[in-house]
């Protein structure tokens, strides 16, 4: 069997989920091979030829910003030569856009937002949630063409270092970079120091914070601990905080080893984006609050004395 994994990158560096999509296809076994877009992979490659797979590296000033287009049509030139029986993306914004598209024009078969794969009677099954992750069911595809996958960030430890791997240069078509639309600048929001989907920690503020200035009490709490900032929907279509932090069903997906949950009820639309966490801290003056139904450890009391008591303690524990 051959897997190819597609890298994302921003800026010229890789997503942790590049190595973990690595790491999904070593689990598979099989011939394993990479490929990375961008206008200056040589540092990249490097660092992903380490954990053992021969990397195709594309590289093009054209290439600095995604556009799902472009990269699709270049990787599915990629796809016709190599021939690979499963290719893994990333159920990230970028992911998803490009492995539906190349699924659709190589006609393969699709599984989305994968939490695991497996190999049953040499078949590659693919585990998926459904119904808000309150179950998950299996997918094999049974056609010729590649089977197609986006794994979810955080299921899968990152690759380990290997030998084995190898940089190869590829040149590029000048006609596969002309597109309907060009990407002129990347603008970023403020306020995101460290990567939601790809973080560790994540503290999440709900509408119990009850104003936006009262926002500060869960950006100093997850300054306190090198965390990531999320947010449910209600404070977002309030205006309180942009929607890059929006966690759930209209928002992004989150699988960190700690999430805490301030004054987030725990609306099932919010639920779906971060149940699957290891490690759920609900902190709410609501005992009955559904959040507290999934929490590893629930606080029952008034956040505005907890969360800053909490943020100190965690301040004087990491200096």
């Amino acid at each position: 069997m051959k897997i190819l994994t597609i890298a994302e990158q921003k800026n010229n560096v890789l997503s942790n989920i590049s190595f973990e999509s690595i790491a999904a296809a070593k689990s598979l076994g099989g011939d394993i091979c990479s490929a990375l877009l961008g206008s200056d992979t040589s540092g990249m490659s490097t660092a992903m030829a380490a954990k053992g797979t021969k990397v195709f590296a594309f590289t093009h000033p054209d290439l600095k910003y995604f556009q799902d287009e472009a990269h699709a049509k270049i990787i599915k030139g990629l796809i016709d030569r190599e021939k690979p029986d499963v290719v893994i993306g990333s159920a990230t914004f970028y992911g998803k856009a490009l492995i539906a598209r190349l699924a659709a024009m190589c006609g393969g078969g699709m599984a989305s937002d994968c939490t695991g794969l497996s190999l049953e009677s040499d078949m590659v099954t693919a585990l998926r949630p459904s119904y808000g992750g309150n179950v998950f069911f299996t997918v094999q595809s049974n056609d010729a063409a590649p089977f197609f996958l986006t794994l979810r960030p955080k299921v899968v430890a990152e690759a380990g270092d290997e030998s084995g791997g190898e940089v190869v240069e590829e040149t590029i078509d000048e006609s596969l970079l002309s597109c309907k639309a060009k990407v002129t600048d990347h603008v970023s929001e403020s306020g995101g120091k460290v990567s939601l989907t790809e973080a560790d920690i994540v503290v999440a503020g709900g509408r119990g914070i009850r104003a936006a200035e009262n926002f500060k009490l869960i950006e100093e709490m997850a300054e306190s601990v090198g965390a990531a900032v999320g947010a449910s929907r209600a404070i977002v279509d309030a205006g309180w905080v942009q929607y890059s932090h929006q966690i759930g069903q209209t928002g992004k997906t989150v699988n960190p080893k700690l999430y805490i949950a301030i004054g987030v009820s725990g609306a099932i639309q919010h639920l779906v984006g971060m149940r699957s966490s290891k490690i759920i801290v609900a902190i709410n003056r609501d005992k009955d609050a559904p959040v507290f139904n999934i929490a590893t450890y629930g606080i029952v009391g008034d956040l505005f004395e907890i969360a800053p008591a909490l943020t100190k303690k965690f301040k004087e524990a990491l200096g």
